[in-house]
């Protein structure tokens, strides 16, 4: 099949995006992959369904991102031989989301040449998959021995340097492998998902409506690109478009999200290169904008916000002033400080060339979001698949080809001020009327996807509806699934007191790769 074709042969999802969907063999599937990775495409996301009750088979869905839109592939998988073409080899992202696609739910990409568990550790036995139907939740297993195996690093002067899962700050776990001469890194490992929290398991206990409050706490730190996300699945598959007053209150909601992630995170780097009165200056901005969630939207990361349909908070006039006097007070604050982080000769010492991911390497690793568009790589959802309201506003998308720490500390102000110009333009153009429409009822079988470029990267939620508006299978993405492998390169060859600060430049998401 031609790539060419596909958009002409399977049907466009109903709802916000460019999205087109349709069934596959695994020689289409491969090829498909194949021919996007040539055209400069990416690999989104990947996982897998259980059929077995009404079709008698798995399934495997892939998405992928190209110039025209997001293509979702679905691959049918025998259950007698539940295997599948490995796409590690064209895109290195989906290997570890293959080896959760196998702890889940028991497919095996063929011929693939890392199959060690992922997210399974010692938690449950190797013949149990918790997403298959017939797994019962109140199980319980007895631990057994990990024994995961490391890849080891072996010369003269090499030793390792193992840090967590547990760590001396308050986040969540993560282990980090390294093996090192002196302080110079040769190699990082990383192993996650030991909080593993069974979210997509929960959500098929639930319906359309009931999904929404789980899955705006899928990753704390982006709970309005997830609630939106969620809620374009939905409207997707109930055939439902919320009102426009709603959709420019929820890119207004995501603007405000992008705003405290990229100010909290320039304190944190300025802490990490020894500039606490950077920590400081940037934290109080934060505060100043979580306060003014607070009181006007009832929830200082506005978690709830967004719902289905709609929306669940307004804004009246006296909101609109104060939000525009906030982003006056933001961004001269932000240039006061942005001046100071260019000139202060330590900080740019420890930025500088630190942590670099050259151009090639990101587009062959498929690094997004955020730190891609520092590595050149020039993908963002608002710009060229803009939905309402981004289409009426040019969103001017930053990119950079350093790849260094400097290199996204730099996108992160840029971002900051773009994220401001684009506030203001809502609140003078933001459109009267209702907050929210009644949600249609969905088939049962229909796909339903969400995407939204978060301050990460791009989410993308895959809906598959069961059996009277229930939720059949629940599948969100996060960004850091393609971008913690690249932390691991990122390292190589600077020194260890140098991982906090490349590691804070990516400011992966724990919580969104351990569902």
């Amino acid at each position: 099949m031609k790539l060419d074709d596909f958009t002409s042969i399977f049907p466009k999802l109903p709802g916000a995006m460019p999205i087109w969907h349709g069934t596959v063999n695994a020689q289409d599937l491969y090829s498909l992959c194949e021919q996007v990775k040539q055209a400069g495409g990416k690999l989104v996301s990947l996982w897998g369904s259980d059929e077995t009750e009404k079709g008698g088979h798995y399934a495997l869905h892939v998405s992928l991102l190209s110039i025209d839109g997001m293509l979702v592939l679905t691959l049918t998988v025998d259950q007698t031989k539940p295997a599948f073409p490995d796409l590690s080899v064209l895109f290195p992202a989906a290997n570890r989301m293959q080896r959760s696609v196998t702890d889940m739910l028991g497919l095996h990409p063929t011929e693939a040449g890392d199959q060690r568990k992922w997210l399974r550790h010692s938690t449950w036995p190797d013949n149990v998959h918790p997403l298959r139907k017939s797994f019962d939740m109140n199980t319980r297993f007895t631990p057994e021995e990990d024994n995961y195996s490391f890849v080891t690093v072996t010369g003269k002067g090499v030793h390792e340097i193992a840090v967590g899962p547990v760590h001396a700050g308050t986040i969540e776990p993560g282990h980090f492998r390294f093996s090192v001469v002196g302080e110079r890194v040769l190699k990082l490992e990383e192993r996650l998902g030991y909080k593993h929290k069974g979210i997509e398991k929960r959500f098929e206990y639930m319906t359309l409506q009931q999904g929404a409050k789980l899955a705006g706490r899928i990753s704390g730190d982006t709970t309005v690109g997830y609630a939106w996300a969620y809620a374009q699945a939905v409207e997707s598959a109930t055939l439902t478009t919320p009102p426009p007053r709603a959709l420019w209150l929820r890119a207004l909601f995501l603007e405000l999200e992008r705003l405290l992630n990229h100010i909290g995170d320039l304190g944190y780097l300025g802490n990490d290169a020894a500039l606490a009165f950077g920590f400081i200056q940037f934290w109080i901005l934060k505060e100043d904008l979580l306060r003014m969630n607070g009181d006007l939207f009832g929830h200082r990361y506005l978690m709830d916000r967004i719902v289905p349909g709609g929306v669940t908070h307004n804004l009246d006039n006296s909101g609109l002033l104060r939000i525009s006097e906030m982003l006056n007070h933001i961004k001269h604050e932000t240039g006061i400080l942005k001046d100071i982080y260019d000139e202060h000769a330590g900080v740019q010492d420890r930025f500088l060339t630190t942590g670099f991911v050259a151009p090639d390497l990101a587009a062959q690793l498929g690094l997004t979001g955020l730190a891609g568009r520092a590595s050149g790589q020039a993908w963002d959802a608002r710009a060229q698949f803009p939905c309402i309201p981004y289409d009426q506003l040019d969103v001017q998308m930053a990119t950079h080809r350093n790849g260094d720490v400097a290199a996204r500390v730099t996108m992160r102000f840029e971002e900051i001020f773009e994220s401001v110009r684009l506030i203001r333009l809502m609140l003078e153009q933001l459109p009267a009327g209702e907050l929210s429409a009644e949600l249609g009822n969905a088939n049962e079988g229909v796909l339903g996807i969400g995407w939204v470029e978060g301050w990460r990267g791009e989410i993308m939620v895959a809906l598959h509806v069961g059996e009277n508006n229930r939720i059949h299978r629940l599948h969100p993405h996060d960004p850091s699934w393609q971008n913690w492998p690249v932390l691991e390169h990122a390292i190589m060859d600077n020194i260890v007191p140098d991982f906090p600060l490349i590691n804070k430049s990516f400011n992966l998401s724990y919580s969104g790769v351990d569902l």
